[in-house]
Parts: structure tokens; sequence; C-alpha cells
């Protein structure tokens, strides 16, 4: 008998509801709803709350060394943004910012002289594994196309395998960072025929 590979089981998709600029109520693949907004200032405390759920894994993967608690200050840090130079959406329950339980960030930090833009992700235990990742890649490039920049780039640990997948099927490149062993640097040109 000649064994076949089995196909990779296809994920149902996210279904999604527009309902604002960069807002959309959201389905997972297991049922629940959440809510994809930008992140707004009073987010802070709930931004803090979601961290303490995180394990030391994914504070690792997504901060590249670890970190013990997200102080009030640093929180608000990362809820304010000049809109200038940052963007950032993130995947919550669905309640209003400020009391809802975040679940995922997404982040992007623009630099405006060259054209350029970092990403950074993070997807909590409780919705990962259906799509939202990507889901969230896929709306910062949007974002940064419609910016006009030239292209979005992120470093990523050679050892997070699900982040470097996600880049790899969204036509991210890699390559290695010389002076940062064990950092990859993943990129994706925006410019039309690259």
């Amino acid at each position: 008998m000649n064994a076949q590979p089995k196909p990779r089981a296809r994920r149902a998709p996210i279904r999604r509801q527009r309902i604002g600029v960069w807002r959309e109520r959201l389905w997972l693949p297991d049922g629940r709803e959440v809510l994809l907004r930008p992140i707004e200032p009073v987010d802070a405390e709930p931004l803090r709350q979601s961290f303490a759920r995180l394990s030391p894994e994914e504070v690792r993967l997504r901060f590249l060394h670890p970190i013990t608690e997200l102080t009030p200050a640093f929180a608000q840090q990362l809820c304010e943004l000049d809109p200038a130079t940052g963007f950032a959406l993130v995947v919550s329950e669905p309640l209003p910012a400020g009391s809802a339980l975040i679940g995922a960030v997404a982040r992007l930090g623009i630099d405006r002289e060259s054209r350029a833009a970092d990403f950074a992700l993070i997807v909590g235990r409780e919705i990962s594994g259906q799509g939202v990742g990507s889901f969230l890649v896929r709306r910062l490039i949007d974002y940064a196309r419609r910016r006009r920049l030239d292209e979005i780039r992120g470093d990523v640990l050679e050892d997070n395998a699900a982040m470097l997948a996600l880049c790899d099927r969204l036509g991210f490149s890699r390559s290695h960072l010389p002076d940062e062993p064990g950092m990859v640097r993943v990129r994706r040109s925006l410019r039309r025929g690259a």
C-alpha cells in the first residue's frame, strides 16, 4: 500500500464584519466573537492584565528577552501612539475599550525617513492557532501600504518557529543579523512589482 501524506487540514476562516475605520467584529473558527480595533490610551490597564496572563515563553518570544512585569508607565507608552510614527491594533473581548481583556496586539513603528515600518505581534494562547496572527499582520501590511511605505520588517528569534512560518506564508524574506546571534530579520517589500 502506498502511503499518501495527509493534506494539511484547512482551518475555517475568520468571519468578519466591518464596523468602522480599522474596526471589525471577528468570529474565530472556534465560534468566539472578538473585536479588532486600534489601541486606545484607556487600554493601558487591560493591557497590563492581559500581559500578566502570558507565559514567560510568550513574553520572551515577543519582547526578545524576559520581562516580568508591564509597568503602568510602559503600558501607557504602548497605548499612546503618535499617529505619524506608530499604529497598533488589538484583538479584544467585544466590550468597550478600557474594560476588555486584550488577546492580541499588532503594532508598527514607522520610520518616515526610510519609508519602512518595524512590526511586532503577540497573540495570547487563549486565541492562538486560529489565524489571528496572520490576520493581524495582513492588516498591518494594509495599513503600511495605505501610508505608502516601502517595506515592513521585524526581528524574530530563530527559535520562534510559528512566527517565522507565518512570515514565510505572507511572503517575507529572511536574513540573519550578524551582530545578533539567534535573531532573524524578516522583511516584505510593499513596492509594486517587487
